[in-house]
């Protein structure tokens, strides 16, 4: 089980590094073109949510400094995928809101694993 997690970790922060960081350093310009109903400066702090949590995936546990912050990242994560699903739900964009259920499920999956079936 304490493999099934550590994958699951690892590619859930690959995801949200690299959706992060894409957000961060995209133009302003080119974030209203793609999301026109959300301000850019709320897509930067959701860039900066998903690269802290990303971090917060794997550092505790590698470091074993706060190895409790592993949860509560995941949790902050799929916080950030529920808003993430709404906002393409209400833009009927199919494909992207079942990634983000997919991507949902793995941040559950990583907070009660980690929280409560095999803390670290």
């Amino acid at each position: 089980m304490n493999i099934i997690l550590w994958i699951a970790q690892i590619l859930l922060a690959v995801v949200f590094l690299i959706s992060g960081i894409t957000k961060a350093l995209r133009p302003s310009i080119k974030l209203r073109a793609s999301f026109p109903e959300v301000r850019p400066s709320l897509i930067r702090l959701i860039a900066v949510a998903e690269i802290l949590g990303a971090l917060g995936l794997i550092l505790p546990g590698v470091t074993r400094v706060v190895p409790a912050l592993t949860p509560v990242a995941a949790i902050g994560l799929a916080i950030v995928m529920v808003g993430a699903v709404a906002t393409h739900a209400r833009r009927k964009e199919g494909k992207a809101v079942v990634m983000n259920l997919v991507i949902l499920a793995l941040t559950i999956v990583v907070a009660v694993g980690r929280l409560v079936l095999l803390p670290q």
